[in-house]
């Protein structure tokens, strides 16, 4: 009997794990806000990563992904800062997903730098590595301001 229960299979901890992928998510997010490593910033999705980005062209796969980070870091004014909350696990704790909020800069017309927030879903898998990498990221526009008139 001892035997056995020695062989179990570890129970999940989702609170740590939680733990764990809020961490390096937070991490990941001061690296991309940085602006400066465009290998270490797209080695935090997976190979097979997809995005899926507001009214964009859909981003497949970590040469693409990497030619994408190149691209925004190279762009005068781009910036981008997210933060994400609420993760939930499959039942085998092997993925995860959670939402986010995020700020981006870009350039404007006329040399203007533009304010753009944004929410979004991202999925993460557990690899076989042991280190969380994000396989989807998709996001829109949070809904408009309401004006009241009185």
């Amino acid at each position: 009997m001892l035997f056995a229960a020695g062989c179990a299979t570890p129970r999940f901890d989702a609170a740590a794990e939680q733990q764990k992928l809020l961490l390096r998510d937070a991490e990941w997010a001061q690296l991309a806000s940085a602006g400066k490593d465009v290998d270490k910033t797209a080695s935090y999705w997976s190979d097979d990563a997809l995005i899926i980005p507001q009214a964009g062209p859909i981003v497949e796969g970590k040469a693409a992904i990497r030619a994408m980070v190149a691209d925004s870091f190279k762009t005068p004014g781009f910036s981008i800062h997210w933060k994400s909350e609420q993760v939930q696990f499959s039942p085998d704790g092997k993925m995860a997903y959670m939402r986010s909020t995020t700020d981006f800069t870009m350039p404007g017309p006329n040399g203007t730098v533009l304010l753009q927030p944004s929410r979004g879903i991202t999925v993460w898998r557990l690899e076989a590595d042991g280190q969380w990498r994000r396989v989807v990221d998709i996001w829109n526009d949070p809904p408009r301001a309401k004006s009241v008139t009185k």
